[in-house]
């Protein structure tokens, strides 16, 4: 079963106090105490974003470690990342990920983990690099299209809900056909695919929700807030 979880935002990244997506990505390794490492190559293995992650997860029940481009962990980076269940990506800049990823090979490795079955999870440039293509402001102070890794079919736009700019944007780049028609995710929603479609959309608001967007068309999907009843 390959599974990724793609996150508009929300997480121990940016709402500490509220675990809920974290503890689903949890559940979904299928595991009593599952191997989650950690990868924030997009914000330059940013150490307070590092610690973050530590101090949430090390209160649950896995094993933690992270994975750092700019300081190894190990040599044989492939024997490391399979060695995981769940694979849980940060945000920053999506085409620093990217460029850094395929000159690791990291990129091939992430697509071996999939195949095996390791959860491949994340929030923001960690959901979008799983995509065909997505909508990053990598580039600047200007949202642009960019080409990401191919995972999931169709584009990503993260945080919907959460920075102005990126619904009116998104809307027309898929409307001027720059853009696959793709899915939206508003800050706090989270699409769980499971061998390429979708199985769930969940979130840790009550009003996040995720949204399908086409030329002239933006369709709002069933999303279940996990506070209702976590699971």
């Amino acid at each position: 079963m390959k599974q990724i979880i793609a996150m508009g935002g929300g997480g121990f990244l940016m709402e500490p106090e509220n675990p809920l997506l974290d503890r689903y990505i949890l559940k979904q390794a299928g595991k009593d105490k599952p191997k989650i490492c950690y990868v924030g190559t997009a914000a330059g293995d940013n150490e307070n974003m590092i610690q973050n992650f530590y101090n949430f997860f090390n209160g649950e029940n896995c094993e933690t470690s992270h994975l750092s481009l700019f300081k190894p962990p190990v040599r044989d980076l492939e024997s490391y990342v399979l060695d995981k269940d769940i694979i849980y990506v940060g945000g920053g800049s999506t085409k620093n990920l990217l460029a850094l990823w395929r000159e690791w090979g990291l990129d091939e490795i992430m697509r071996k983990a999939l195949d095996q079955g390791i959860v491949l999870a994340g929030i923001s440039a960690g959901s979008i690099c799983w995509f065909e293509e997505g909508v990053t402001d990598s580039y600047g102070d200007k949202l642009e299209p960019l080409k990401a890794l191919g995972f999931l079919s169709g584009s990503n736009c993260p945080h919907y809900d959460g920075e102005a700019e990126r619904r009116p944007t998104y809307r027309k780049l898929v409307d001027a056909g720059t853009l696959q028609p793709g899915i939206a995710a508003d800050d706090g929603a989270a699409i769980h695919y499971v061998n390429g479609e979708i199985k769930r959309i969940v979130s840790s608001r009550p009003e996040a929700k995720a949204y399908f967007v086409s030329p002239g068309k933006e369709e709002e999907l069933e999303t279940e807030y996990l506070g209702a009843k976590e699971t």
